[in-house]
C-alpha cells in the first residue's frame, strides 16, 4: 500500500511540470475586453498632467493660462477632477491627529463658525443641496453652496460657486460671513493649479463644483529613521538626475513664456512623461539600502495612485458615458492613463490631441 501511494504521488509530481508547460501559472484572466458589447457611450477620461503653480515667480500672470483653459473647455468635461484631499479624508485625519498630524489638511474652523456646521454636516447638506440643483441658481443659493463648501474642506469648489457669480453679488450673505468672504478673495490670487486653472474651467463650463480626488492615508510611511528615509530616496533621484536636469531646465525656459500652453504641451508629451516616470521609479528600485527605504517609498507611491485612480472612478460611477477631465501633477499621469484605461467602459483621451 505504502509503495502504491508512493507511485502516485511521484507520478502527480511528474505531471506538474508537464501540465505547467501546458497551462503556464504566469497565465492571467485579460480583463481589459469584458466590455466589447457594452451598450451605451464609453466614458471618455483625459488627464492632464500640470505644473504645480506655486513654484511659479511672484510675477505670475494668470492670463498665461487663458488659452490652455480654452483648449480644455472645448474638452467640454461633464466632470473636472483635483489633486485635493476630500472632505471625507480631511475629517478622518482631523479625528485621528495623532496619526496624520493636526495640519493635514487646512482648518476649516472659520466656515464651521459662520455656517454652524461641523465637515460631515457641511458635507450631507451639500449632497442635498446638489440633488435638487436648478439650471439656474439665484445668487442666495451660490453664497450659501460656496458657504457649505468652506465647511466641507472644498475650497476649490467654493471658489468655483464664487466665481459664477455677478461681481455685485460677491458678498456676505447666506452663511458667508465677512472671514469667508476674506477668504474667497485670497483664493482669486493664490498660485495653484485647482483653481486658477480647474475652478476657473467648472465655472465656465457652468458645473456646480470640482471634485478632490489626492489620497495620502496609504503613503504616510512609518519608518525608523524618518531623516535616513528622505535621505535615501534623494540620493537615490540624484543617481539617475542628469536626463530629468535637462527636463526641467526646458520646463523652466517654456514657464517664463507668457503664454503656457506650450509648456502644457511639452509636459503632456509621452517623451517627457517617461522621462519622468523613469526618474521617480527606476533609481528608486536599483538603490541598495539596508531597510529597503526607496523601495518602500514606491510601494506607497503605488498606493497613493491607486486610491486616486479609484476616487476618480467614483466620480462617474453613476454617469456611464462621461467625460471626465482629471487635472494632477505630471508625475501621476502615467499610472493614471494606465489603470484608468484598464477599467470597463471607459476609453482614455490623448489630452496631446485637446492640447492641438
Amino acid at each position: 500500500m505504502g509503495n502504491r501511494r508512493l507511485s502516485g504521488r511521484l507520478a502527480a509530481a511528474c505531471l506538474v511540470p508537464l501540465l505547467a508547460l501546458a497551462f503556464p501559472c504566469a497565465a492571467q484572466v485579460d480583463l481589459t475586453n469584458l466590455d466589447r458589447d457594452m451598450v451605451g457611450p464609453r466614458a471618455q477620461v483625459a488627464v492632464l498632467g500640470t505644473m504645480h503653480l506655486r513654484e511659479m515667480p511672484d510675477s505670475f500672470d494668470p492670463a498665461a493660462l487663458d488659452k490652455l483653459i480654452d483648449k480644455l473647455a472645448a474638452f467640454k468635461p461633464g466632470i473636472v477632477t483635483i489633486e485635493n484631499e476630500n472632505g471625507e479624508e480631511c475629517d478622518l485625519a482631523a479625528r485621528h491627529a495623532a496619526k496624520y498630524g493636526a495640519d493635514y489638511c487646512p482648518s476649516v474652523e472659520a466656515a464651521r463658525k459662520a455656517t454652524g456646521l461641523d465637515a460631515p454636516a457641511a458635507m450631507r447638506e451639500v449632497d442635498k443641496l446638489l440633488k435638487a440643483w436648478p439650471a439656474q441658481p439665484t445668487a442666495s443659493q451660490r453664497r450659501r453652496l460656496a458657504a457649505l463648501f468652506l465647511a466641507s474642506y472644498d475650497r476649490a469648489s467654493a471658489y468655483t460657486q464664487w466665481l459664477q457669480l455677478p461681481a455685485s453679488e460677491r458678498r456676505a450673505g447666506d452663511g458667508l460671513d465677512a472671514a469667508l468672504v476674506e477668504q474667497l478673495g485670497k483664493l482669486a490670487v493664490r498660485k495653484d493649479e485647482t483653481l486658477m486653472i480647474a475652478a476657473r474651467l467648472a465655472a465656465r463650463l457652468g458645473l456646480a463644483r470640482v471634485h478632490a480626488v489626492d489620497n495620502h492615508t496609504g503613503d504616510l510611511i512609518d519608518v525608523a529613521d524618518t531623516k535616513a528615509f528622505v535621505r535615501e530616496i534623494e540620493a537615490a533621484w540624484e543617481s539617475g538626475g542628469a536626463p530629468f536636469e535637462t527636463y526641467k531646465k526646458r520646463q523652466k525656459t517654456l514657464g517664463m513664456a507668457p503664454d503656457l500652453l506650450p509648456l502644457y504641451r511639452e509636459i503632456n508629451d509621452p517623451q517627457s512623461l517617461r522621462l519622468l516616470a523613469e526618474a521617480n521609479i527606476v533609481p528608486s528600485m536599483r538603490a541598495q539600502s539596508k531597510e529597503g527605504y526607496p523601495q518602500i517609498w514606491v510601494g506607497g507611491w503605488e498606493i497613493r495612485n491607486l486610491r486616486m485612480v479609484a476616487n476618480i472612478r467614483e466620480t462617474f460611477r453613476e454617469r456611464p458615458g462621461a467625460r471626465v477631465l482629471t487635472i494632477v501633477g505630471a508625475s501621476h499621469k502615467p499610472w493614471f492613463d494606465s489603470w484608468l484605461g484598464q477599467l470597463q467602459g471607459v476609453d482614455i483621451v490623448d489630452v496631446g490631441t485637446v492640447l492641438k
